[in-house]
């Protein structure tokens, strides 16, 4: 008994001290916790990889090396750091200006939507540009008789086919998968993938469809798509070395003699549905026999 009334003690001191006089009061304080902290993520996200987080590193050097000062009594450095906080706090607005009118532009435009989003646009923004990249590419290769394979992955992982190749972890672009495909290069014959709008590796290797129906004039490409597809709930780009020809496979399928834009409305249906805004991608390249 005795140690639960000192629990129960310690609890109602803590309660004092924190200003929680009941259960309302605790429901307030773990509502403004949450706010503060939400309002330092999105802060955080503002300046990130932006000229203002070494800024934001600097002062924090600087408010650390004012405390270690108070605290072994180097009273002048303490009141020359003091000093240098002080003018900071007026020149934040100057410092900060370029990410303080972005951030009240972005609620000015879209009123506070943007504070409850949580990089939904910026993720579709870049799964588009992603899907541009992977659409031009992909003519690009049917023009010029060059084979190529692209899986997407959604939710199913397939990280052990990464571990098969070369790690690259690179943003998706035209220029870089035209390189990697390109024939006679080290990276060309195997798999590109991708994940997050970056390619992760390439020169992997996938599993071969075991599907022993299908049509005698497909290649290894082919049915590498086939088969990855078979295993997960990927997405296969194919284009053929011989026809030019482009084709995507989904669900152990294969839909062929696709244009730029049939392949652009499959990828916009199944990368940028309502539903399936936070699945995620990969890409791929396969050792070809075409």
């Amino acid at each position: 008994m005795a140690d639960v009334n000192n629990i129960k003690d310690l609890f109602i001191l803590i309660g004092n001290f924190l200003g929680l006089n009941g259960p309302w009061d605790i429901i307030l304080m773990l509502v403004d916790i949450s706010i503060i902290s939400y309002i330092v993520y999105k802060v955080i996200q503002l300046v990130r990889e932006t000229r203002a987080m070494q800024l934001v590193k600097g002062i924090l050097i600087i408010v650390i090396g004012l405390k270690v000062a108070q605290l072994i009594r180097l009273r002048t450095l303490a009141f020359i750091l003091e000093g240098a906080i002080s003018l900071l706090g007026f020149s934040l607005i100057v410092l900060f200006q370029p990410e303080l009118r972005r951030g009240l532009e972005k609620i000015g435009n879209s009123g506070f939507q943007n504070l409850f989003s949580i990089d939904d646009n910026e993720d579709q923004l870049r799964t588009t540009a992603s899907i541009e990249a992977i659409v031009n590419v992909c003519n690009h290769f049917s023009e010029e008789y060059i084979g190529a394979l692209i899986v997407i992955e959604r939710n199913t992982k397939i990280g052990d086919i990464i571990n098969t190749g070369t790690q690259m972890d690179s943003v998706i672009s035209y220029e870089l998968l035209a390189n990697i495909f390109t024939p006679n290069t080290p990276l060309h014959d195997g798999a590109v993938i991708i994940r997050d709008n970056k390619i992760k590796a390439a020169a992997c290797y996938l599993p071969l469809t075991e599907n022993s129906t299908i049509s005698r004039e497909l290649g290894t490409r082919h049915r590498a798509a086939l088969g990855i597809t078979e295993v997960s709930d990927a997405i296969s780009i194919v284009v053929s070395e011989e026809s030019g020809k482009i084709s995507y496979a989904h669900n152990g399928g294969l839909t062929r003699n696709l244009t730029p834009d049939t392949l652009r409305k499959a990828l916009y249906r199944f990368l940028l549905d309502k539903n399936s805004n936070k699945k995620r991608f990969w890409f791929r390249k396969v050792k070809a026999d075409e």
